[in-house]
């Protein structure tokens, strides 16, 4: 797909489709209204009709429109006027893309960048136009003997902008707004690969081809190397599988040589079957996307190395399956992690933490600036905050107003929860240090407290993305989120470096 801009009338342009909105009672945008005048009034007639219904994304498709050159005009709903915000303006992308995606428009013109938002500026609303064109095209085909239906020949799409002032402006959104969607669409295509095939090996192979692509270096360890640096909790995780556990590091120093990185860790659990503590039937196939948080740290390094960031980042995955084998952890069970400390296994469906910890201790080695993990951690996360935002946790207060500030930017939103220390309470054990899991009540502020145990020697954050990393029912698939949010945080603080 390539994207550009044009300071041009769009009533004059020769385009496969010209995109247009309009609000709820016909009310017309500039665009629109400049395209109803060159046209002889074409446009408003046709909405005197009611065709077009007034809800945001509604569309209605228009062929041959007087005195145009665009083949086509697609007219898309904004909703109310003094409603027009965020929500509204991706739903009318959403539905502009999804109405394209059916015609046979090679090229399209969107005249929707231009529409007054309060809380953003043109890049903003540019960047949100390649997102929704490049998540309304994605496509996962390639595990069917045949394509699932007719793609979209849809192959360039012109952004309009007012004059050269704001083309240079919006080109450079382009620029970074592609490098995201780039890593958006390899986190989603690793998230919707089935665990047959994205076992720990695998994505050690992608880590390591991903690695030659972008220019950074990569190491990956085995269960040897492992137990050797007294990974004990992560190894007692992997021990129930024939699947070999891996530990990919990858290392992208383009900063300063005396810039301290930032550690991404990713929770890799490439099926998660709840292990001795086995989950119900229903829906565990939606297990195998226990590893989005390991998919957006390769989709975050895709999408840096893309923008060409001038910054230290460090991406670490701890990989494996989770299987009830006869070497299997048991509920009892007590293992030691990296860190010297012990921990009682209550439930080894809490096994994402236990990978991670061993992560998070091994990351101190690069005395780094800020450390976030990425984990598809806790149902209780999605009970808490629905499909609408990540849960963040923090034991610094400025990183996690920094990743709050990312997601609002990226529109891929995270709520900052407590991690107070009475919550730590719960978290207590007659035979270990302390346990895996504590009551069900706060279940996902007491697996953030469980983390923050292991991360004493850095700034640090959490975000549980259970609620946001894939989508069920008729859209199932991953959603490539948070690598939005974490783009945009290494950016800024590339950009501050």
């Amino acid at each position: 797909m390539e994207f550009s801009t044009k300071a041009a009338s769009p009533e004059k342009q020769r385009t496969g489709c010209l995109v247009l909105g309009v609000f709820e009672g016909g009310k017309l945008t500039d665009a629109a209204r400049a395209v109803d005048a060159a046209s002889g009034g074409h446009i408003a007639r046709v909405l005197d009709h009611g065709d077009l219904e007034g809800r945001a994304g509604a569309t209605l498709l228009l062929h041959a429109v007087p005195k145009l050159a665009a083949e086509r005009v697609l007219l898309v709903s904004l909703g109310k006027d003094k409603d027009f915000q965020e929500a509204p303006y991706r739903g009318a992308l959403a539905g502009a893309v999804k109405a394209l995606r059916a015609t046979g428009a090679k090229d399209a013109l969107f005249c929707l960048a231009d529409l007054p938002l309060k809380r953003h500026d043109l890049a903003w609303k540019v960047e949100q136009v390649v997102l929704a064109v490049a998540d309304g095209l994605y496509r996962f085909d390639r595990m069917k003997s045949k394509s699932s239906g007719r793609r979209s020949p849809l192959a360039s799409v012109t952004i309009q902008v007012a004059d050269r002032k704001q083309a240079n402006e919006a080109d450079a959104a382009i620029r970074r707004a592609t490098a995201i969607a780039e890593g958006m669409t390899l986190a989603k295509d690793l998230g919707n690969l089935p665990g047959n095939v994205c076992t720990p090996t695998f994505l050690a192979d992608q880590a390591e081809a991903l690695g030659k692509e972008c220019g950074f270096k990569v190491q990956v360890l085995d269960r040897k190397q492992i137990e050797k640096l007294g990974m004990g909790a992560f190894l007692a995780v992997a021990q129930g599988s024939r699947e070999p556990p891996r530990f990919i590091v990858m290392e992208r120093m383009a900063g300063r040589k005396s810039e301290r990185p930032i550690a991404l860790v990713g929770k890799g659990i490439t099926f998660d079957t709840g292990g001795i503590s086995i989950k119900p039937a229903a829906e565990m196939d939606e297990m195998k996307f226990d590893m989005c948080g390991a998919a957006s740290v390769f989709g975050t390094m895709k999408a840096i190395s893309r923008m060409d960031l001038a910054s230290n980042v460090v991406g670490v995955v701890p990989t494996t399956e989770n299987m009830p084998g006869g070497n299997a952890i048991k509920p009892g069970d007590i293992v030691k992690t990296m860190s010297g400390q012990t921990v009682e296994i209550l439930n080894t469906d809490a096994e994402g933490r236990l990978i991670l910890c061993d992560a998070l201790t091994y990351v101190e080695k690069y005395k780094p600036a800020a450390v976030v993990d990425i984990a598809t951690l806790t149902g209780a996360m999605v009970i808490a905050l629905g499909h609408v935002a990540t849960g963040l946790f923090a034991n610094n207060d400025g990183l996690a107003r920094e990743l709050v500030q990312a997601g609002e930017t990226g529109w891929d939103r995270a709520w900052h929860l407590p991690m107070w220390d009475d919550y730590q309470e719960q978290l207590k054990s007659n035979f270990a240090d302390f346990p895996n899991i504590g009551s069900r009540a706060g279940g996902s502020i007491t697996a953030a407290c469980f983390l923050s145990r292991f991360t004493k020697a850095y700034a640090w954050a959490h975000l549980d993305i259970a609620g946001t990393a894939w989508k069920s029912g008729a859209e199932k698939g991953a959603t490539g989120r948070p690598v939005p949010l974490l783009a945009h945080f290494l950016a800024r603080r590339a950009a501050t470096a």
